[in-house]
């Protein structure tokens, strides 16, 4: 089984700019490797019977073959252009922001590196 080490999560924390005190740190590796060994024990099942799927549910859409997919109708919409679709006018987009430019929004730089 492949394990997380702090020296992971030390670096991925780095990479995302997250500051992890020591309790959180050690809080992540304990938690990520309890995911890595319950996806081991998944893998010990066998699915050589299982039919591939490319989707975990029937909520995007209507399967005719498939009764009651048709309780997620609601997901599915009209394929509108970008060009006909009404969009909020930029003026009033802007309306209530701290900063703009007139086009877009102004917000302060976050990143440091």
């Amino acid at each position: 089984m492949m394990k997380v080490a702090e020296k992971d999560v030390a670096y991925v924390a780095g990479l995302a700019n997250l500051e992890l005190t020591q309790e959180e740190q050690a809080g992540m590796v304990r938690d990520l490797n309890s995911i890595l060994q319950y996806v081991d024990r998944l893998n010990e099942l066998d699915t050589s019977n299982v039919e591939p799927m490319a989707q975990v549910s029937d909520r995007y859409g209507v399967d005719g073959s498939k009764p009651g997919t048709e309780r997620f109708s609601y997901a599915s919409r009209e394929d509108i252009p970008e060009g006909l679709r009404k969009s909020l006018p930029r003026e009033e987009a802007l309306a209530n922001a701290p900063d703009s430019d007139g086009v877009f929004f102004k917000v302060p730089k976050v990143i440091e590196r």
